[in-house]
């Protein structure tokens, strides 16, 4: 179970009843979050950047019988791929409209009055639920044969290593996966790094040794993400990653990675 989870609010033209959430709650263990502009339409909530940067582990929606038809053209637009475990705060919705709304990608639903007791339950067994079913067979495992939201391609879970034995080489899968770490949710990069701890787990490194790994694998994939979407642009690179350009050429001399060859490639539209 998680210490804390933070959850966004997506309430267009409910902002008043966002306000009021906002904030820690239990102690801290849940934190409401609402945008620093107000959202316009449904689909500008679940395009929101820090979505898809996976800043939260989770996004409420507001929806009652007046923005259902909304949130349903915007949950169809992303084709069952949401960028994180997506709760509805159902406001007067009858059964048959929620489980519309869970077949578009929804992973739980709560209703009125609010309990961040049980908005903290079902957040965690949403959680907790969908990203096993990133990391182990890779299988269709949510609705009606659709991958489990927030999961894509991740590479498959590594067989226990005898104790001595090598790190087995990257695969294919990896590659493809850092190739794309910028567009990953927060539950597809959680996924992906409990699937590298669990490899690491079972040789004789010690927990600080197998964590430095893992970290240095992750930022050699981002640092290398971020320099191929910004055409090289280290100026860009390290303000989307929001780090001081300092920072940021420090990690690449750590890890030795060279911005000359991003910048021969054609920059992206």
């Amino acid at each position: 179970m998680r210490e804390r989870l933070d959850c966004a609010i997506l309430a267009p033209g409910r902002e008043d009843w966002a306000a009021a959430l906002r904030g820690p709650h239990l102690g801290g263990r849940l934190v409401l979050h609402t945008p620093l502009r107000p959202y316009g339409a449904a689909a500008d909530a679940l395009a929101d950047p820090a979505m898809a940067r996976g800043r939260y582990d989770a996004g409420l929606l507001y929806v009652d019988e007046s923005s259902i038809r909304e949130w349903r053209t915007a949950l169809a637009a992303l084709a069952g791929r949401p960028p994180a475990a997506l709760l509805v705060y159902a406001v007067g919705l009858r059964a048959p409209a929620v489980r519309d709304l869970m077949a578009l990608g929804v992973a739980d639903f709560v209703r009125p009055p609010f309990c961040p007791d049980e908005l903290r339950a079902r957040l965690d067994h949403a959680l907790n639920r969908l990203a096993p079913a990133c990391i182990s067979e890779h299988v269709p495992a949510y609705g009606a044969g659709r991958p489990a939201p927030g999961c894509g391609p991740l590479p498959p879970r590594p067989r226990a290593l005898r104790a001595g034995s090598p790190e087995p080489p990257v695969t294919e899968s990896e590659i493809a996966f850092c190739d794309t770490i910028l567009d990953r949710s927060g539950g597809e990069l959680e996924a992906y790094a409990v699937a590298v701890a669990m490899q690491r787990a079972t040789s004789r490194e010690s927990f600080r040794a197998a964590k430095c790994q893992v970290v240095a694998r992750f930022e050699r994939a981002y640092i290398r993400a971020a320099l191929g979407r910004h055409a090289g642009n280290i100026t860009l690179a390290a303000r989307m990653a929001q780090k001081h350009r300092r920072a940021f050429w420090a990690l690449m001399r750590k890890h030795d990675i060279d911005p000359a060859p991003y910048r021969r490639a054609p920059a992206p539209d």
